[in-house]
């Protein structure tokens, strides 16, 4: 069924919340195990109804969301949502004491019950006004960024429009979108920075609701975090900081020598990666979609039958177009058994990424669509990451059919960028553990602190002040995830630190890589992330010899990369 055939209807709330009432009873007075499952399957299968018709309305918002129908379904969700929670944490207690678990964990694994209790860790009925009003001043954050209207060079651009205008080859034209990029953020700087300190006391009201300290606990539960802690993470950031920081400050300062400016480089040219400009994708949107399908058709039987689907059944929405929600995700309709893709081609190597990393998670539910119960269908965040930052390095061998005479310079591009993301994700991370343990500080406050942080981080960036926002310490404002997903951005890191390792095993053999990333990804959510990795032969990003390991056949790879004939 392709995705406009898809009917969307509002549940009734009432409806809903009686029938998981009713099913919450039923799995209490069940005699024995035959009786639970199949009440535990009709579960599911309501589950997988409430769910669809959640995503649709979301997805649907978000291809346009100046239309009034789906504006007022998002609000719906937005404030039902929460109030669902309280029957399924119901259900997620009856169902811990039910004293056929040990069934339930012979067929189904024990992961099950163990995010079940981070979930009772997560949520409690106190915190659902919180939630509400949360989600109210995320989807308005959401739609004050997708509204935006910017003038340049006689035209008026959405964001996401404006985006290759602020790689442009062009020195002045590049300084130029970047200032007017930086203006609308400065002329809606005292909006955003309301809506974010009204978010930030909120939800540190949530954490102390809930009996922790402030918010950052709180914010590890609502991630589901099974297997690390802050702790964890704190050691990872050190690592960063001592391995990750200076290989990447070296493959800035060689990209000043390319361009011939001085280092530190400032926001705008620190966007442009080679004198003659990006890598940018050989042709049309369609002709991206058209290389996307031969690089799946070629990667594996697996790949070619999702990919195919995914074309003919027009599950994706990549356009950048009026109205519609920055920025790119995937996710899934498990009525329906299909993953969907939303994105905003706007001519950069970005398109290229979005066929590879969104199309990552897509496969990845597409082989665990079937997965009982309906949650092992996904893993954890950091996880899932991994499914499509890894993609990205297995389409290196097509990148001739995305790039055409680029081919080389994205190859270079793209390695280097994520030897410098790691750096900034991890910035940003840092940056919302500061946010929730000082929740008292002033938006002034907040923007010292992310600048402090650029210092330690991103040394290669010049804070003159000539573009507006960025070099004030008010870049965060544009990044969705601090204000709607809090404590989510470490996952990119950890992720990428994993893909790299992915990148290094196909430098070596392709074929052998690509069975380790089957047997990552057939595991689902039915394992924790360390698990997963274990499972299928990979060190884990907790493990300092990791990151050690993956900078220096990097950093190597980068110095040893063959340039010449390229401006």
């Amino acid at each position: 069924m392709k995705f406009k055939e898809m009917t969307y209807t509002r549940p009734d709330a009432d409806k809903v919340k009686q029938y998981l009432r009713e099913l919450t009873g039923r799995l209490a007075a069940a005699e024995d195990y035959a009786a639970a499952r199949a009440i535990f399957l009709e579960k599911e299968e309501e589950e997988k109804r409430v769910t669809t018709m959640a995503e649709l309305a979301m997805i649907r918002h978000s291809i346009d969301t100046r239309d009034e129908f789906y504006d007022a379904e998002s609000r719906f969700w937005d404030s039902f949502s929460p109030e669902l929670q309280e029957y399924s944490q119901a259900w997620t207690l009856e169902l811990m004491k039910s004293p056929f678990r040990g069934d339930f964990e012979k067929e189904f694994g024990d992961l099950m019950f163990k995010n079940a209790e981070i979930e009772l860790k997560a949520f409690s009925p106190e915190i659902i006004p919180e939630m509400q009003k949360e989600n109210e001043l995320t989807t308005e954050y959401m739609k004050l960024i997708a509204s935006a209207q910017v003038p340049f060079e006689g035209g008026v651009y959405t964001l996401s429009q404006l985006s290759p205008f602020k790689t442009d080859a062009d020195d002045a034209r590049r300084k130029a979108a970047w200032i007017a990029d930086g203006s609308w953020y400065a002329e809606n700087g005292e909006r955003l920075d309301a809506i974010y300190d009204e978010l930030t006391h909120l939800r540190d009201a949530m954490g102390k609701k809930m009996g922790y300290e402030g918010y950052t606990q709180l914010g590890y539960y609502r991630m589901g975090r099974n297997c690390y802690g802050k702790e964890d993470v704190e050691k990872f950031r050190e690592a960063v900081q001592k391995y990750l920081v200076p290989v990447a400050e070296s493959v800035i300062r060689r990209q000043a020598e390319r361009l011939g400016k001085s280092y530190p480089l400032s926001f705008a040219d620190a966007a442009l990666e080679f004198r003659s400009g990006n890598p940018r994708p050989a042709g049309t949107p369609d002709d991206i979609l058209a290389a996307g399908r031969k690089f799946y058709d070629e990667l594996s039987p697996e790949t070619s039958e999702f990919f195919r689907h995914m074309l003919d059944d027009e599950m994706m929405d990549v356009l950048s177009t009026e109205g519609k929600q920055s920025g790119g995700y995937c996710t899934g309709l498990p009525a329906y058994e299909t993953p969907f893709i939303f994105a905003n081609f706007n001519g950069t190597q970005h398109d290229v990424e979005v066929v590879t990393h969104e199309a990552g998670h897509a496969f990845e539910y597409w082989l665990n669509r079937k997965r009982i119960p309906l949650a092992y269908a996904w893993p954890s965040m950091e996880a899932c990451e991994v499914h499509s930052m890894s993609m990205e390095f297995f389409g290196w061998p097509w990148a001739k059919e995305f790039f055409g005479k680029d081919e080389r310079k994205f190859l270079y591009s793209h390695l280097a960028g994520a030897i410098t993301f790691i750096p900034y994700g991890t910035m940003v991370d840092h940056f919302q553990h500061i946010v929730y343990e000082k929740p008292e500080l002033t938006p002034a406050e907040r923007h010292a602190e992310w600048k402090r942080l650029l210092g330690i981080y991103m040394p290669w960036m010049k804070l003159d002040g000539e573009i507006p926002v960025y070099s004030e310490g008010k870049g965060w404002q544009r990044q969705n995830h601090i204000y709607c997903s809090p404590f989510y951005y470490i996952d990119y890191c950890l992720a990428q630190t994993v893909a790299l390792e992915f990148w290094a095993m196909i430098q070596k053999d392709m074929k052998d890589a690509w069975a380790h990333y089957m047997a990552y990804t057939v595991q689902g959510g039915s394992r924790t992330f360390t698990e997963l990795l274990k499972n299928a032969g990979l060190v884990s990003p907790f493990d300092e010899a990791c990151l050690r390991g993956v900078c220096e056949t990097a950093s190597k790879w980068l110095e040893d990369y063959d340039l010449s004939g390229i401006e």
